[in-house]
């Protein structure tokens, strides 16, 4: 449970309020930090950090006090901070002899298949040289209107570790747990120390996100927590202002909490599961059935479609299931109710007869 001895691939989160001190960067902190990433390197293990934080830079900068909702002004606030973070991150890293990479990514990168491949090589690559990469959300290109903003870099970090393959997930944060009772109104309310399944009832307790600065809360966190589970990834939440908070985590001590695996997919999966939906497919009661049976799903089985998408699009199947569907849009409403072999006599011999196949359908339960 909290043995990290055979994790060799480890990715650390750490959150706005944990890097900035004041009106900029936490220079000692992330010296430190730099330090005992430095100490895993050491044992032959594979570092990638996504670091937050250049919005709050950017902010201190021009003096910005309070928390910046203007996208605009947060675009530009993001420009102005990134360099600094990752001048700080060159310059820790460099005492030990350790390049580091700076690699900005927006949603719109990992929704799609072929830039999703080409950054996972990049990273492995990278990795393969003994560089430490540090991830961002390309907040000076990213908003919430065009659907290329991930939320919140807790989001971005549990794709990155399911991406990679990643043993671990270490998320340095000032919020490290969930209580069983409400702490504000029972004074012996205790830290839950693990978390074998996110029931609803955990999601709920969750509350609410965001501070003046970052956007991330435990509502965010849990949502990281079901995308690294996914990839059999177990999840360490814990005080980022504990002193060697990572060298203690990978010894196994019990601090913070941990989120343990449900179970693992395959990398194309956790693609399809993890990307934005283009549309929606309904179907009926039967079609369903069967592909929960590992069955293709068939023109027959669709009852109405949602949106427009393109061929190769991934699409919702109901509100259970995420699928890439073999037909476009158009093509489905056309085809919904009819045989498969109506496929072929109006798109081509050549052309799949199904919806969608079983390894390209992945169901939501957690």
């Amino acid at each position: 449970m909290r043995n990290f001895i055979e994790a060799k691939r480890i990715v650390v989160k750490i959150g706005t309020n944990i890097l900035t001190k004041g009106s900029g960067v936490d220079t000692g902190y992330v010296s430190r930090i730099a330090r005992q990433i430095n100490s895993l390197l050491k044992t032959d293990r594979q570092v990638v950090i996504v670091s937050s934080g250049a919005i709050g830079m950017g902010c201190g900068g021009l003096d910005q006090v309070g928390k910046v909702k203007n996208i605009k002004m947060r675009q530009a606030y993001a420009a102005i901070g990134q360099p600094l973070l990752m001048a700080e991150w060159r310059k820790s890293f460099l005492r030990y002899g350790v390049t580091v990479a700076q690699v900005l990514v927006t949603a719109e990168v990992l929704n799609n298949r072929k830039t999703y491949l080409n950054l996972r090589n990049s990273i492995e690559t990278l990795l393969k040289l003994s560089v430490v990469p540090v991830l961002n959300e390309n907040d000076s290109v990213s908003t919430d209107e065009i659907g290329s903003a991930f939320g919140d870099n807790d989001t971005l970090s549990a794709l990155v570790a399911s991406k990679i393959d990643a043993d671990v997930l270490i998320m340095l944060s000032d919020i490290d747990a969930l209580y069983d009772k409400d702490p504000r109104k029972s004074s012996d309310a205790r830290p839950i120390p693990t978390v074998y399944e996110i029931t609803e009832d955990i999601t709920q307790s969750a509350g609410g996100r965001g501070s003046e600065r970052g956007t991330g809360g435990m509502k965010t966190k849990i949502e990281a927590a079901k995308i690294a589970s996914n990839a059999g990834c177990r999840m360490v939440l814990a005080n980022g202002r504990l002193k060697n908070v990572i060298g203690r985590i990978m010894a196994g001590d019990e601090i913070g909490m941990v989120f343990m695996p449900k179970r693992k997919l395959s990398n194309r999966s956790r693609w399809i599961l993890n990307s934005a939906a283009a549309g929606v497919i309904n179907i009926d009661e039967g079609a369903m059935r069967a592909v929960k049976n590992r069955k293709s799903l068939l023109p027959s089985g669709v009852v109405s479609v949602k949106g427009t998408f393109e061929s190769g699009a991934v699409v919702m199947l109901n509100d259970n299931a995420r699928a890439v569907t073999n037909l476009s849009s158009t093509q489905l409403r056309n085809l919904a109710g009819k045989h498969s072999s109506e496929i072929r006599k109006r798109l081509g011999p050549k052309h799949r007869d199904v919806v969608a196949i079983p390894e390209d359908i992945v169901f939501l339960d957690y």
